[in-house]
């Protein structure tokens, strides 16, 4: 147990530093779309360790990061992509059996949907959805960018993380 909450801080860890960079790169051209590196962690931590970890590690992520860079209301538009995207991640990957790439993509698809559905309850206006295209789109690359970082970082640290909760 131990072992296992040492491995969702180092994870941690890594996706806030990876927000912190984030926030150097500039915007890819539309407005509210980002990469989403640190996502690169929370696929790692369902594929690698499970669903409660990576729901515990994004959670953590969010918070942390939407205070030190952000404002409650970021952080609410993340916690809602985020569990939009989680819930649908965690379905593909147990139910489905996707490969990591495929539910990344899936997750960065649905993160936008669920940050749509905030903006519509906020603005109470149909209007925000004329930007489901453009978001729907950024999200499937970004989605697939994340899942391609995720599997080559999955390639190469499986064996350790795999050691450090086996031993």
């Amino acid at each position: 147990m131990v072992r296992k909450i040492s491995v969702v801080a180092l994870f941690s860890a890594f996706a806030i530093l990876a927000s912190y960079i984030e926030t150097f790169i500039p915007s890819l051209g539309i407005p509210g779309v980002k990469l989403g590196l640190a996502n690169i962690a929370v696929v790692l931590a369902l594929f690698l360790l499970d669903a409660e970890s990576a729901i515990i590690l994004n959670v953590v992520r969010i918070v942390i990061v939407g205070l030190l860079f952000g404002s409650l209301f970021s952080i609410s538009f993340a916690l809602a992509g985020a569990f939009v995207s989680l819930t649908v991640m965690i379905i593909l990957k147990k139910v489905f059996k996707f490969s990591i790439i495929t539910v990344s993509i899936f997750g960065g698809f649905f993160h936008n949907v669920g940050q749509l559905i905030v903006a519509f309850i906020l603005v109470d206006n149909y209007s925000v959805f004329t930007y489901l295209p453009v978001l729907l789109i950024a999200g499937i690359i970004t989605g697939l960018i994340i899942g391609i970082l995720a599997k080559l970082l999955y390639e190469r640290t499986s064996w350790v993380c795999n050691k450090i909760l086996n031993n």
